[in-house]
């Protein structure tokens, strides 16, 4: 288990809270369980008896602060997947693609599709622009997800819901956020190094870097 409040593993210690009701014991409608590092607890509910658990707190899994060097208006979308990712998957996976697809555009990769537009990422010649291999297989895979390559996200469905599994949508969430690796803070890494070296340089009287 990993707690959503500082993301450290632990083992489960749920405990059920059982509600007493015209003298008889129903089964248990909620749980808790307190992670043994930060002493946060985390409350997940049952919807109806014989369903699968939520999380009502905390609201979204804490997954870090976005990068500063993310744009607001991708960090919205983002924030969003995140936080009704216990509530929705499909939901959070629909944000998380109209994020990816933000990201795409202000790159310059614009296709008929978010598909298309993945390929045009992962064709791209300029190895300046290349993303890792590490990430090429993890982005392509986001096609995939609830029959993906049968519902094309365009700029008019780019929220449609389509069916999805949790853990799909939790990498969803995982693949966004090496995205802002790749396309914001490591490039706002490099410019404030070569920031550093050119004010080096022009002190002792050198040229600017090129």
């Amino acid at each position: 288990m990993q707690c959503p409040h500082c993301t450290i593993h632990f083992h489960d210690n749920w405990q059920d809270i059982r509600i007493q009701r015209d003298g008889r014991y129903i089964p248990p409608l909620y749980r808790t369980a307190e992670c043994p590092g930060c002493e946060e607890l985390t409350i997940e509910l049952k919807m109806h008896p014989e369903g699968g658990w939520r999380q009502i707190f905390p609201v979204g899994p804490n997954r870090g602060p976005t990068p500063p060097a993310v744009p607001p208006h991708v960090e919205e979308d983002y924030k969003e997947a995140c936080l009704v990712l216990p509530l929705s998957p499909k939901a959070s996976a629909a944000l998380s693609r109209r994020c990816l697809q933000t990201m795409l555009h202000d790159a310059g990769y614009k296709g008929r599709d978010l598909a298309k537009e993945i390929d045009l990422l992962l064709n791209e010649s300029d190895t300046r622009k290349a993303i890792p291999s590490t990430l090429r297989t993890t982005i392509d895979g986001i096609r995939n997800f609830g029959n993906f390559s049968a519902h094309p996200i365009t700029d008019r469905t780019s929220l449609q819901v389509i069916p999805i599994e949790e853990h799909e949508a939790e990498w969803c969430l995982e693949i966004i956020e090496e995205m802002f690796d790749h396309f914001y803070t490591r490039p706002a890494e490099a410019k404030a190094k070569k920031a550093a070296l050119d004010a080096k340089l022009a002190s002792a009287g050198k040229p600017p870097s090129k």
